[in-house]
């Protein structure tokens, strides 16, 4: 019974979660003798977070690597798998799906708990507001995965009383939605400015703002379909663009020949922060040799293959990768002529294992390419670790609140100037010219229909944001993931661009049927709680 839908009521071993705290990671401790002063509430908050910065289970491997390894984008670019869910060809009793269900649901029993106890100490009530603001939020969002992922499922909001406390129905998908709005609007009202924060660690007013805009056009699609929340997506994003706390990443550093675009992941790699751009990040830290494991598998796993056996100090060079996953054809052929953030989303080089040399790829061959976003080649911490990297992982960056803003205004009123030149300014940036001067080669032509519009929305998405975590949730919500995966591996079957050692990677999208639209609730959790329902076809 590992994995337990609810958790006793103890406070968890409380990993601490680097820069922005310092707190080492105390014992279990029961929550009758715990938050009674401010310390152990910020104490209880960091255990809050810590699944967000999970080595494995979520962003720091599962996420990008596994659960959304198959789409428009990307395949597992190993060809002896067949099964799992990194081909859409698994069962119930799916390990990453497991985990991905027990991590998120772990931090919602933590959220429960600090609520729950959020008044016992006698301290400033702008500081308490703060932490449950946060606390509220992180629940809010962690339900806001599982819903998406899921549908219906139990919505719990105060702490577990007894281990036999299992049998928790499901709660429809609607009702939970209206949860995680009424959580986060509370939070946004509470929480500090990014600017306050000082990092893309804690949650802050424009990242609640950016992500209730998420929420919102999450809501407007499928399978809820309520048209009326576009309106509110669109003034969610745009409270972001009004705070003129953000701003797209417009600078580099002109000696490493980096653009404006890459130099955001490169900040990932080497811990650099730009809350800017980079609005939140899963924040991960060393190699996990130390005492306190906060490393993730970011560049290690997803990034440009470099495997085998190699003399010491060739792997401080380049780092060891396994390059699991590939690129589509079809997102190659997304970027337009000048559009410099392809050869940066899709490595345009691998390496040799002889001379360690960088191998630039001919122009027909794409389904060899790896994913480029987060080379270990930048790391700054040597000796390089074989399998853990201290990388980051964006889970808002200012470029998709400006996409999300087009999108809503868009739906709401059509394909307006506001709509045009919040696309633009994405698009101009990529191209490397003035984001805020007209430019013929990088702008959108004029004219666009409401449902051209849509559909170069869904490609800039594409274009800007692949490997980011954000592909699959959005093709569900647009109501077009099976058909969309479908062709494209019926589209990499016949693809003579594809080299008959590289049609495996069809096997994922030709494996996807209606029954995918939605994960399985894992075995471990149907074995325990009686009152689970299983989801359609599974």
């Amino acid at each position: 019974m590992k994995r337990l839908l609810y958790l006793l009521p103890v406070l968890l071993v409380l990993v601490s979660c680097k820069k922005f705290l310092d707190t080492k990671p105390a014992d279990f401790l029961s929550p009758v003798n715990y938050y009674s002063t401010e310390a152990e509430l910020n104490t209880a908050l960091i255990g809050v977070y810590d699944p967000i910065s999970n080595g494995n289970s979520l962003y720091g491997n599962w996420i990008p690597t596994y659960i959304e390894a198959c789409s428009d984008e990307s395949f597992f670019a190993r060809n002896t798998q067949t099964t799992d869910v990194e081909v859409y060809n698994f069962s119930s009793n799916e390990t990453h799906i497991a985990d991905y269900w027990s991590a998120f649901y772990t931090g919602i029993e933590r959220a429960n708990l600090l609520i729950a106890n959020i008044q016992k100490p006698a301290m400033d009530s702008t500081a308490r507001n703060k932490i449950l603001a946060q606390a509220l939020f992180l629940r809010a969002f962690y339900y806001f995965q599982l819903v998406q992922s899921f549908g219906d499922v139990p919505l719990k909001i105060t702490p577990t009383g007894s281990v036999t406390q299992v049998a928790i129905a499901r709660t429809p998908a609607k009702d939970v939605y209206a949860q995680i709005v009424k959580d986060m609007t509370w939070a946004e009202a509470n929480l500090p400015t990014s600017t306050a924060n000082g990092s893309p660690s804690r949650v802050s007013k424009t990242i609640a703002q950016g992500i209730l805009s998420r929420v919102c056009l999450t809501m407007a699609g499928y399978p809820l379909n309520d048209a009326t929340k576009y309106a509110e997506a669109l003034a969610w994003a745009q409270k972001v663009v009004a705070s003129g706390e953000h701003n797209l990443k417009v600078s580099y550093d002109a000696s490493l020949t980096n653009t404006a675009y890459s130099q955001i992941f490169i900040n990932h790699v080497q811990d650099k922060y730009d809350i800017k751009e980079s609005m939140w990040e899963a924040e991960f830290s060393g190699n996990n040799t130390s005492t306190y494991q906060e490393a993730g598998r970011i560049g290690n796993q997803n990034g440009i293959a470099f495997t085998g056996t190699f003399p010491a100090g060739v792997t401080d060079t380049i780092g060891y990768c396994y390059g699991f996953l590939g690129v589509t054809n079809r997102l190659y052929k997304l970027y337009g002529a000048g559009d410099l953030r392809r050869d940066w989303a899709i490595a345009p080089y691998n390496y040799n294992n002889t001379t360690f040399a960088r191998n630039y790829f001919a122009a027909t061959a794409i389904y060899q390419r790896n994913p480029g976003k987060w080379r270990r080649s930048y790391e700054l911490l040597l000796p390089r670790h074989k399998n853990n990297t201290p990388t980051n992982f964006p889970l808002l960056r200012y470029a998709d609140v400006l996409l999300m803003l087009a999108e809503a205004e868009n739906q709401v009123n059509g394909p307006t100037t506001a709509a045009y030149d919040a696309i633009n300014q994405v698009r101009r940036r990529g191209y490397g010219v003035p984001i805020g001067t007209v430019n013929a080669t990088a702008d959108l032509p004029a004219g666009y229909s409401k449902a051209q519009f849509q559909q170069a929305i869904q490609d800039e998405r594409s274009r800007e944001l692949c490997f980011e975590g954000l592909r699959r949730n959005d093709l569900v919500r647009w109501g077009i993931f099976v058909t969309t995966l479908n062709s494209v591996g019926a589209e990499i079957t016949a693809d003579p661009v594809a080299p008959t050692n590289f049609k495996y990677a069809a096997l994922g999208g030709t494996n996807v049927a209606p029954r995918h639209l939605l994960f399985p609730i894992p075995l471990s959790e149907m074995s325990v709680n009686k009152s689970m329902t299983q989801n359609p076809g599974w």
